[in-house]
């Protein structure tokens, strides 16, 4: 296979129930290799974009690219994928060799060849002895690393994962983020996952696209999506950023001065076509923004408001305080670590501020 030729291309891709548009004219490529996540809110229209690329929905219009070839009018089984499911939907009366190997033996492959590469496969994914347990004496991990196992020894080259981790507590997604990526490096082929975890998504990406309303809102690699997202939802959805809305009052250079609660701030334009009398959307993640005292030391010019302390909340790593502006728009400050000052009082006047640069614009 032509290794610049992408593994998935979606290209202006629609699907309707009914009334309901759950696809949107969506184009997407993917490259081979690639662990690539479809990240977004519960109903935007992630799992149908994955099942669509599968084949288990027929697309209302557009069309389904896999390795070069155009695949929308083929079944599953006919398509270079194989899917797990976000159930492990194992059989319980097989054993966990017996489930693995299920595919390769409805292939009609040797017994002998079905074992061994079931067994390699086992020792893949870490569960090495247990190939004559039953899905029932498998902890919830173990119980999805058999359905990878059984998904992988096909063969295939693409992998859909439909929210995968969703069954697991915390901790165990988290350990289990970490094996899948290392998974896919050591197969090496494209591995493509639905989630609304951004925390995981953030783990195993190279490349993340946000779906939401049945459209591609925004793509990139995870760090680009999280420190310079580019759409106001996307500022919303990932990280923890305070939103503000702002009334533009000048555009000079790269330089956009946005009111805010009666404050002028300055932020860079970045190539936006924004004038002077519009209305924007503006985003700083809560980390980089700093919480003083009304009377402290004033910040750079444009890198501040004023606010009243309304509350602290204590997250172990992190401490978030909490503010509101004039207008009653909250703001927070994220700090990591632990601090012996006292916090003010509820009602205190107080500043955020930033450093220069932090502030960003987005278009809606």
């Amino acid at each position: 296979m032509n290794t610049t030729t992408p593994a998935v291309q979606v290209r202006q891709l629609c699907k309707n129930y009914g009334s309901v548009q759950a696809l949107k004219g969506v184009d997407l490529s993917i490259a081979a290799g690639e662990y690539f996540v479809l990240l977004g809110p519960s109903g935007g229209g992630k799992t149908t974009l994955l099942r669509t690329i599968g084949g288990f929905h027929k697309p209302s219009s557009g069309q389904v690219w896999l390795n070069g070839q155009e695949v929308s009018h083929l079944p599953p089984d006919k398509r270079p994928t194989s899917m797990v499911f976000q159930a492990y939907a194992l059989f319980p009366h097989m054993t966990v060799l017996g489930n693995v190997g299920y595919g390769l033996s409805l292939a009609k492959l040797p017994k002998a060849e079905v074992r061994d590469k079931s067994m390699a496969m086992l020792e893949m994914v870490g569960l090495s002895g247990y190939e004559n347990r039953r899905p029932h004496e498998l902890s919830g991990g173990q119980q999805q690393r058999v359905q990878l196992a059984r998904a992988l020894v096909l063969g295939r080259n693409i992998l859909l994962l439909d929210e995968p981790l969703a069954a697991l507590d915390a901790q165990l997604r988290k350990d289990m983020c970490l094996e899948l990526k290392h998974l896919q490096e050591k197969v090496g082929i494209t591995f493509i996952h639905v989630t609304h975890n951004q925390e995981e998504a953030m783990t195993v990406a190279d490349r993340i696209a946000l779906i939401a309303d049945g459209e591609l809102v925004e793509q990139g690699a995870a760090r680009d999506i999280y420190r310079t997202p580019q759409r106001r939802f996307t500022a919303s959805f990932v990280g923890e950023n305070n939103l503000l809305s702002g009334n533009v009052t000048a555009v000079e250079g790269d330089t956009v001065t946005v009111e805010v609660c009666g404050q002028p701030l300055a932020v860079d334009r970045r190539d936006l076509p924004v004038r002077a009398g519009e209305t924007v959307a503006l985003s700083i993640r809560s980390e980089l923004v700093e919480m003083v005292s009304a009377d402290g030391t004033a910040a750079a010019d444009g890198c501040s408001l004023s606010g009243t302390y309304a509350e602290s909340v204590y997250l172990g790593l992190t401490l978030s305080h909490r503010a509101a502006l004039a207008d009653g728009t909250e703001i927070v400050s994220r700090v990591v670590g632990e601090s012996d000052a006292p916090d003010p009082a509820p009602g205190t006047a107080i500043r955020v501020q930033w450093k220069p640069g932090a502030l960003r614009l987005h278009v809606n």
